[in-house]
């Protein structure tokens, strides 16, 4: 059984070692509790793992977030470092994870391990058993959905590193343009320009693996703010036009 109070304890006291003042901190910190609550519904209503579990992969999903925001003040990993590698390296190879849970068993922690590591890349990897994938996708469900809140409340500039200009003004990729009508997640390297980033995240939609996760997107309607965005390039708002119409089908 996993020792909540010990394990919101053990976050507070890490994060409390970062600047509270900063805008990304704040953001993560928020990020990180409604990963964890999302995690723990999913897994309550779809059955595909147990509850508690599910809810320490969303405490601990982004932890390597905030000593990344510490050294290189981005979010952005191609400029600075993989934060789920990062953060995984952290808790199982230099002992952080024993602050939080020392209690798992070694099935636990080999799970714990594989969503972590698992959760920002663009497909899973393979050779994970059928519990360890059910896992990583809740995380990854749940990371996605909250994503789109980020989106919504966050200035631009914290999250991307760009000016509100910058996304008004831009044009969106034709590769992007392409994975939104191949509805896939976009890769990295394929994002050029700056509004190619909100773009890539909403394509997230189609990756949603359960249907209740799919069912939370809708109902928070964070996604349909992202897709109410007022560019000044007239292609971009052409393309916004036909993502709205085009997302959920």
């Amino acid at each position: 059984m996993t020792d909540r109070t010990g394990v919101r304890k053990a976050f507070n006291s890490y994060v409390a070692a970062y600047d509270a003042e900063d805008p990304k901190i704040k953001l993560k910190i928020a990020h990180t509790y409604r990963v964890a609550a999302l995690c723990e519904r999913i897994a309550g209503e779809t059955g595909a793992g147990r509850t508690e579990l599910a809810w320490l992969t969303g405490m601990l999903h982004d932890i390597g977030r905030f000593e990344q925001i510490r050294r290189y003040n981005t979010f952005v990993d191609a400029v600075s470092v993989d934060h789920a590698r990062f953060g995984a390296d952290l808790l199982f190879r230099e002992g952080l994870l024993e602050r939080f849970a020392p209690e798992l068993t070694e099935a636990e922690r080999r799970i714990l391990e594989k969503s972590i590591r698992a959760h920002n890349l663009y497909r899973l990897p393979e050779g994970l058993t059928e519990e360890e994938t059910a896992y990583c996708n809740i995380l990854r469900d749940a990371d996605k959905i909250d994503i789109f809140r980020v989106n919504c409340e966050t200035p631009a500039e914290e999250i991307y590193n760009v000016s509100t200009q910058e996304l008004k003004n831009s044009a969106v990729s034709e590769d992007v343009k392409e994975c939104f009508r191949n509805r896939t997640a976009v890769l990295r390297s394929l994002k050029k320009t700056a509004i190619d980033y909100p773009v890539a995240h909403l394509c997230l939609v189609f990756e949603l693996v359960y249907p209740v996760s799919r069912l939370i997107a809708r109902e928070q309607g964070y996604v349909e703010k992202m897709l109410a965005f007022e560019s000044e390039n007239p292609d971009t708002r052409a393309w916004f036009r036909h993502m709205r119409e085009n997302i959920w089908k």
